[in-house]
């Protein structure tokens, strides 16, 4: 550095030190706001950063399942066993693995539904979870039922069940609900054309399980026929089976056909 720069350096330095020492009590803080504001808040922000990656690293919890309700409400009881109950079941640990759950999603194509406004906000939210592969199961009324059905996102539950857990899809067999699957349609089409007529063609699989007659959704006092499916692309689907096979617990083949 040449010695004129290293000169004025130096004395910009001692002349900084010097009208610091002569300054009293707030005369000093705004000194010190006025000249290095700026590294504080870098230094701030680098504090923040730093303590929300620790405080994630820490609180961070594995999701084992994801649950989402459309068009019905678990309620806290409800909530509470298909959550840490289940974790407790498999033996989870709930200080390091959760059941995460999409609540508050409603889905009608009723323009008269007082409900209809959150529609649009609720399918975004699905579709969110659908494609990043973050669902596995939902639990549902009829009109959902038949919306997730339609469109393809549940797996065939009969095919599942036999291939993984014999005795179960032997004890909940009658609880298989078949519905309508559009394996193809000309929507795309009207958009284009309002002369054209509406096609498809369609498929019926055994998609849903009609959970009414569970113990823990009597318990839970939900109203009508609700309906479980499994997402069919579910990265989780072992566990899934594991989920129905901890909601029919206690539940005899009778029962759990039994509709409200």
């Amino acid at each position: 550095m040449p010695r004129f720069e290293l000169f004025k350096k130096n004395h910009n330095e001692n002349t900084s030190r010097k009208i610091f020492r002569q300054l009293h009590g707030r005369e000093k803080l705004q000194y010190i706001w006025d000249y290095y504001k700026f590294p504080i808040f870098a230094v701030c922000i680098l504090l923040y950063i730093a303590g929300y990656m620790i405080y994630g690293h820490f609180t961070h919890k594995d999701v084992l399942l994801s649950t989402a309700f459309v068009n019905v409400s678990p309620g806290d009881t409800l909530a509470e066993k298909l959550g840490s109950g289940f974790l407790d079941y498999i033996g989870g640990n709930d200080a390091k693995e959760e059941v995460r759950f999409y609540t508050g999603l409603y889905l009608t194509d009723n323009d008269a539904d007082p409900n209809h406004e959150y529609t649009y906000a609720s399918r975004m939210k699905i579709l969110g979870a659908i494609d990043n592969e973050e669902l596995d199961i939902v639990l549902m009324n009829k009109e959902a039922f038949d919306s997730f059905s339609q469109n393809g996102y549940l797996c065939d539950l009969e095919e599942l069940l036999s291939k993984t857990d014999s005795d179960l899809y032997f004890k909940l067999s009658s609880c298989l609900e078949k519905n309508i699957v559009i394996l193809e349609d000309n929507a795309m089409d009207l958009y284009f054309d309002s002369t054209a007529t509406y096609t498809s063609t369609t498929a019926e699989y055994p998609i849903g399980l009609n959970i009414s007659g569970f113990p823990c959704i009597k318990e839970a006092g939900m109203n009508g026929t609700i309906y479980l499916g499994i997402i069919a692309n579910s990265p989780h689907k072992k566990q899934s089976v594991e989920y129905i096979r901890y909601l029919s617990e206690n539940t005899t083949q009778e029962e759990s056909y039994a509709k409200n």
